[in-house]
């Protein structure tokens, strides 16, 4: 009997969580921390002549590992101090997860596309080849929503195929991070640590010959992530 109450605690806490409010402030507060996470570390740059490319005349598609969603809105960050104005968009996936990802990045001035390879997938990629039409940077994690981990998904040479626009390989790792037990590995970054980010050339998809691109993708992705670890 004495479990009863326990139960249903952990039900409410729960059912609070998965809350519109909740999320919200999660959301919020996730942002403020990357952002403070951000401004503490001591980062190292590489490939910013490609990053530089983000305040040019033409949309990207930037494309990162899912383990380093944590730390890429501050790419667009340092894209803004090197010059870019050009608004960005992101896919979420319309899980519940993917969703509190992209209300976090949402209070850093990234506008949402909800969709994903295995939910949604033909509504994000029109959403996503609108936004590039439009003028919007797209930022894409290949990998997502559910792996395997580090092999690219079609999804990301298929939009660059359809769109024309540029692929933008880039990677990011922190001296000091906590790495989840999760498919992707993810890594949350602590402040008061060294910083990495390195940006590859812009890949180029072929309009007729879209498989090519994808195991481009891929090798690019591991380069960069490869070379950060090195900086650090």
């Amino acid at each position: 009997m004495a479990l009863q109450p326990l139960n249903a605690t952990a039900a409410f806490v729960k059912k609070f969580y998965q809350s519109a409010p909740a999320q919200a402030f999660i959301a919020w507060a996730a942002a403020r921390y990357l952002t403070l996470v951000a401004r503490t570390l001591r980062w190292r740059v590489e490939g910013e002549s490609h990053l530089r490319l983000m305040a040019g005349d033409k949309p990207l598609i930037v494309v990162f590992w899912h383990e380093s969603l944590p730390s890429m809105p501050i790419f667009w960050l340092r894209a803004k101090r090197l010059g870019m104005t050009r608004p960005a968009v992101v896919l979420a996936s319309q899980h519940r997860d993917g969703q509190l990802i992209g209300q976090a990045v949402q209070h850093m001035g990234i506008a949402l596309v909800s969709g994903s390879s295995s939910r949604g997938g033909a509504a994000g990629l029109r959403g996503l080849i609108k936004a590039l039409s439009n003028g919007m940077h797209v930022g894409l994690t290949p990998d997502g929503p559910r792996g395997p981990r580090r092999v690219a998904a079609p999804g990301v040479a298929q939009l660059a195929s359809l769109s024309g626009a540029q692929i933008l390989p880039c990677g990011a790792l922190t001296s000091r991070a906590k790495t989840l037990d999760s498919w992707d590995k993810m890594r949350l970054p602590l402040p008061f640590g060294r910083g990495a980010l390195v940006c590859g050339a812009p890949i180029t998809v072929a309009r007729d010959d879209w498989p090519a691109g994808v195991p481009a993708v891929t090798a690019a992705l591991n380069a960069v992530m490869d070379r950060a670890a090195e900086l650090l």
